[in-house]
């Protein structure tokens, strides 16, 4: 029996991949083998770095509302664990926006938490 190759399909595979490498330099975006692992590689780091990308995003609005609570000389934990106890649930997003953008109004959430 002859062997059967569907070359079709190879061929869309090979024009799917190499179309996601443009815009890549040298060999990356013309060589298959290479362009395949480079596609590859990049959407391992696109997945890993999605999770990461919330993480630092945390520490960023942590450090923001840090600073934001120290012109009112209290430190974060301290201020959060009395914001917990209040019962005022604004998360740290917002809380980061307001200490960055309107501090007025973060001064008047940090004066009803003390």
């Amino acid at each position: 029996m002859p062997r059967s190759v569907n070359n079709v399909a190879s061929r869309a595979k090979r024009k799917r991949i190499l179309k996601k490498a443009k815009g890549y330099f040298g060999r990356k975006k013309n060589v298959w083998t290479v362009a395949k692992n480079a596609i590859e590689k990049g959407l391992v780091y696109a997945y890993r770095d999605r999770k990461q990308k919330k993480r630092e995003f945390r520490n960023l609005w942590i450090a923001r509302i840090n600073a934001g609570v120290r012109q009112h000389n209290m430190s974060y934990s301290e201020f959060m664990g009395k914001l917990k106890k209040s019962g005022i649930e604004l998360n740290r997003k917002v809380l980061a926006d307001l200490a960055m953008n309107h501090p007025e109004a973060f001064e008047a959430v940090v004066k009803k938490v003390k």
